[in-house]
This record gives structure tokens, C-alpha cells and sequence, in this order.
């Protein structure tokens, strides 16, 4: 953060929770996801800043340059995150130790804090520079086998937003390790999980995590803008950077071909030329293409070595392309897009029948499927009403219901000769279940389980102590029919809380 020393702690906080926290921030014990309050409760003396890419990018720009001084060949992933090749630097200064050394002594000249981490492949050296380790060649795969299977997710240049999921998934199957992951076979991973889990299977096992498909790109790929008049302004700049990723994007959709790695070329009046390479996980959209010159030129033009004359020309050239079909498209049009229309069309259907007309659901806690979910009008802080990370004692497991039934019908659950079946004060059925009865239609169970009884606000004597009592129950029913539902008993009196499609 600039004005402030690297001896402070910092966090960087999106959305009241901690997203970035610095290494003293650390040792202070602020962790990411973190609450504002609970994060200042364990360091008082924490400096909080707003999360703002384009600043991020401005003032990381003075960093990667003095980086790119002491060894050429940077390549950005995100702002604060770079790569490069350590072999000609580690000949260079005589060690991967010294060459490491190096850099963060140039960092520290341009008024930042730097961990370093060394490894054969880029996803590995980007999880070891979490804890500033430099991993022996050949070693990778043993170094992130302690790790937990969370730090797959930890990094957004390394993993796509469903990451998180995955994670989830994993910790709840018991491999709570990447190292448990990683000895999964790669047809195991691929035929029972998504196409974000073989990525994530390949960075576990160390594996470079290109796709060998990767080809060099054709020269008419790369586009370029005369700047007529001369860009010496932020604004400008950021107008001609959408202009021209909108047409770097019109090439690359008729070559059939997504971008991976972009270089962004500048010349100035005075002959100058600047060039950056951005790297990303995945291909990258119009949009965050645009997001990218944006910051670059944002950097170039704010930094105290910034150009001596304005900017007469730009180009994108593609460093690395793969085909489109890397790039799976949303439902609402081009991906990173979609969000963006949908939100506008939400509120503007929020400004025409008020605000809490749009709501968007949030995980919370809770021990019944409908505790678990949120509303919360759209633009209002996503805060769940209860933390979902603590334990629910009791709670539904899973899978959870497709379809809530808020209204919760009546139903009738009998035992096969007919005599309605009820849960005693045990928390026992008073039969075993072998027909469902809802409305006018019935069917023949193939399977149940439960009953689970939950008690709520046992302890309090103010109030009347609540119970529920849930089952599942599996319907002998035609494929477009119900196949299984939840129940809740309450009041002696069976209702459908759920239905699994």
C-alpha cells in the first residue's frame, strides 16, 4: 500500500472480509475470510484498504518493472503476482538462493514486500511462494502433498471460480490433503468430476499445467491502433484499450483461437516502446482483456517513469493461444459478460418494484434445508444470517433437496397394512414406511432414511423448545414423476419440506 511501510500489517478487505492480508498481518493471525471487526480484534494495529484492481494494477506497475530490470522475462498473472524463468537467473547470480535474494532486495528498493517461491512448475512455484519455499527439482509433487487441498483454491490466476466447490467436494469425500487428491488416477478424476478438477488434479501432481494443445500464434492475430490524437491521459487510454481488445477478440473468435498469454505494446512519440506480458489461468474474454490494457496503461502513464511523450500507438499480440473450445460460453452470451447483463437487468427490475423485489440467496447455517439459505436484497452486503463454517449438530446431511416447498403440503406416510406411521418420543418410527400418499396420488416406497430429530433452543426456558423431525423417503414413481422426498414430522402430521429431482 503506498505510504505505508512493509514492517505494517495490511489486509485488503471485498465485501467487509478480508481477501489479502499481509505476511506481519499473518503472523498477527488475520486470515482470509475474515470479518473487518474480527480481523482488527486480533490486530489492532492493522491497516485496512478497500479491494480496487485498477489501483492495484497502477502501483504494482513501479514493482514489476524493477523486477524486469533485475531479471527480463516478467510475466504478470494478476496484480501482485508475477512469474519468470529462474535458470538464466540463477546462472546469472550463481544460485536459485542469490537470484531470490536479488529480487526481493529490488522489490524492497521499490517500496514493497516480496516471497519468492522456486519450482519446477508455474502452479507449484506460485503455491510455494505462499510460504517463501523454494522446492527442489523433481520434488514438487512431495512439497504440495502436505498442503491442504484448500491452497488449491487460494489463488485466483490458478483457479477458476468453481475451484472452491471442487475443494468443498474433496474435504467432505476425506481428502483433506493434495497429496490425497493427487493419488487419485486421472481417469478417476475425470469420469467423477468436472474439467476444473483435471486442472486441479495435474497442479496437484506437479504437472505442468499448459495443455500440450498450446500452439504459437499466426502474426494477423496481432491488432493494432494508431492513437490520433496522442493518449496521455488515463480515460484515453482506457477508451482505446476497449476499442482494441473488442477487435484483438472479432480475430481471435474467426481464427477459432482463445488467448492465454497477451503482450501489450506501446510507442511514444520520442521512439519509446514499452511492452508487458500477461499471463492467465484461463482464456481470456473481451472484457478482461480490456480490464488488462486498462491497468497497464494506467501504470505506464502514472508511474514517476512514466513516459517522456505520449503514446502513439498500441498493439495486442497474442503470446499464446488455445483453441476457442477451451472457452465454454454462458447461457447469456460470452463468459464474464453474462453477469454483467443479468445484474443490469436486475436492477433495473429493482428500481421498477423496489428494492427488495430482487434477492439473491447466500449459503448460511442452519440445520434444515431452508436455514440454510439467505435472501438478501441484490446490491446489500452478502452476509449470511448464520456463519455456515460452524458445526450444525444435527443438520440434514446431504444430498441437500433440489426444490424447497416453502409451503411444507400434508402427506401421508402408512405402513404396508395401512396404519398411518408416526415417530415416538425416541425418535423412532412407530413402523417401518412403505407408501407415500400426497393429494390424490401414491406410491409404494423403495427406500427410506431416518428419522433425524433435532431439538432447537433446548437450553432456553423462555421459550418453547423447538423439534423437528426429517426422513427421506425414495418413491417407486415413472421417470418424470418425484423420485424422492423430504419430510418434516410436526404436530403429529406428516409434510413434504423438499423434493430431490
Amino acid at each position: 500500500m503506498a505510504g505505508v511501510g512493509a514492517e505494517r500489517p495490511v489486509a485488503v478487505l471485498r465485501g467487509n472480509r478480508v481477501v489479502v492480508c499481509s505476511a506481519v498481518a499473518r503472523a498477527e493471525g488475520v486470515r482470509r475470510g475474515m470479518r473487518r471487526r474480527e480481523a482488527q480484534g486480533c490486530c489492532p494495529k492493522l491497516v485496512v484498504a478497500q479491494d480496487d484492481p485498477d489501483r492495484d494494477a497502477r502501483l504494482f506497475e513501479p514493482i514489476v518493472g524493477a523486477v524486469d530490470a533485475t531479471v527480463p522475462g516478467v510475466e504478470v498473472l494478476r496484480p501482485g503476482l508475477i512469474v519468470l524463468g529462474a535458470r538464466g537467473a540463477a546462472r546469472y547470480f550463481g544460485s536459485e538462493e542469490a537470484a531470490a535474494e536479488q529480487l526481493v532486495d529490488a522489490v524492497a528498493v521499490a517500496g514493497a514486500e516480496a516471497q519468492i517461491g522456486i519450482a519446477d512448475a508455474l502452479s507449484t512455484a506460485v503455491l510455494a511462494a505462499r510460504g517463501g519455499a523454494i522446492v527442489a527439482p523433481g520434488e514438487g509433487a512431495r512439497y504440495l502433498a502436505s498442503l491442504p487441498v484448500s491452497e488449491l483454491a487460494v489463488e485466483p490466476s490458478l483457479a477458476a471460480p468453481e475451484r472452491a466447490e471442487l475443494v468443498d467436494l474433496l474435504h467432505r469425500l476425506g481428502l483433506r490433503r493434495i497429496g490425497d487428491f493427487a493419488r487419485l488416477s486421472p481417469a478417476e478424476v475425470a469420469s467423477r468430476f468436472g474439467a476444473d478438477a483435471v486442472l486441479a488434479h495435474r497442479i496437484a501432481r506437479a504437472l505442468p499445467e499448459r495443455p500440450p494443445s498450446a500452439r504459437p500464434p499466426a502474426p494477423e492475430l496481432t491488432v493494432e491502433l494508431d492513437c490520433d490524437p496522442p493518449i496521455d491521459r488515463v480515460d484515453a487510454a482506457a477508451f482505446a484499450g476497449r476499442q482494441l481488445s473488442t477487435r484483438l477478440h472479432a480475430v481471435l473468435s474467426a481464427a477459432g483461437a482463445s488467448c492465454t498469454r497477451l503482450a501489450i505494446s506501446a510507442r511514444t512519440e520520442a521512439g519509446e516502446e514499452l511492452t508487458r506480458i500477461w499471463r492467465c489461468a484461463r482464456p481470456l474474454t473481451a472484457p478482461d482483456t480490456a480490464d488488462r490494457v486498462r491497468w497497464q496503461l494506467d501504470g505506464w502513464l502514472t508511474h514517476r517513469d512514466r513516459p517522456t511523450a505520449p503514446i502513439v500507438a498500441l498493439r495486442l499480440e497474442p503470446v499464446e493461444v488455445v483453441a476457442a473450445g477451451a472457452l465454454q460460453l454462458g447461457l447469456w452470451g460470452g463468459e464474464g459478460e453474462e453477469a454483467e447483463r443479468a445484474r443490469r437487468v436486475l436492477v433495473r427490475v429493482q428500481g421498477l418494484l423496489g428494492g427488495e423485489a430482487v434477492r439473491i440467496g447466500v449459503l448460511s447455517g442452519g440445520r434444515g434445508p431452508a436455514e440454510r439459505v439467505t435472501m438478501i436484497a441484490l446490491g446489500d452486503e452478502l452476509a449470511p444470517a448464520a456463519d455456515p463454517a460452524q458445526p450444525w449438530p444435527g443438520r440434514l446431511p446431504e444430498p441437500a433437496p433440489t426444490v424447497l416447498l416453502l409451503q411444507r403440503p400434508t402427506v401421508g406416510l402408512t405402513a404396508a397394512d395401512g396404519t398411518p406411521v408416526e415417530v415416538t418420543d425416541r425418535g423412532l418410527f412407530t413402523a417401518d414406511p412403505a407408501r407415500l400418499r400426497w393429494g390424490h396420488k401414491q406410491w409404494a416406497l423403495l427406500g427410506w432414511a431416518g428419522p433425524w430429530p433435532v431439538t432447537d433452543r433446548w437450553w432456553s426456558t423462555a421459550d418453547h423448545p423447538t423439534v423437528a423431525i426429517r426422513a427421506q423417503v425414495q418413491l417407486d414413481a415413472e421417470p418424470t414423476e418425484i423420485r424422492a422426498v423430504l419430510l418434516v414430522f410436526d404436530a403429529h402430521t406428516w409434510h413434504a419440506e423438499g423434493v430431490y429431482e
